[in-house]
């Protein structure tokens, strides 16, 4: 077992950064959850929600990113074993982006349960 180190650390944090980076620059659906989660940022500090409030949202934020980062990961892992089609990997791959579709979905329901309410209220 490698020992702790300071250094070792910072070059893990800088392989994850670097990961972002990569998932960032090539998934365009990582482009719609940057711009949801800074839409939903901007919302909940222009209708002031409530910590808890804060709480489920920055859940929801955390488990959509979560969704796709594993499933950028996921992706690549299958094209590099099977680089030709296969479909056992393409289900697998449907399964994972399945993923992502679930975790979106809670978020959006979050979303209209916690920023919901405050609009509503804003139109009347």
């Amino acid at each position: 077992m490698e020992r702790f180190s300071l250094g070792g650390r910072i070059r893990s944090f800088r392989y994850a950064l670097r990961g972002i980076g990569v998932m960032l620059r090539s998934q365009h659906n990582a482009w719609v959850h940057a711009i949801a989660t800074g839409v939903a940022v901007a919302a909940g500090f222009a209708l002031q929600i409530s910590r808890g409030e804060w709480l489920a949202v920055v859940l929801a934020i955390m488990a959509v990113w979560t969704a796709e980062a594993l499933n950028t990961a996921f992706e690549s892992l299958c094209d590099a074993a099977s680089p030709e089609f296969h479909p056992q990997v393409e289900r697998a791959k449907d399964i994972a982006a399945g993923a992502v579709l679930i975790s979106a979905i809670g978020a959006v329901v979050i979303a209209l349960l916690v920023f919901g309410p405050r609009l509503v209220a804003l139109r009347g």
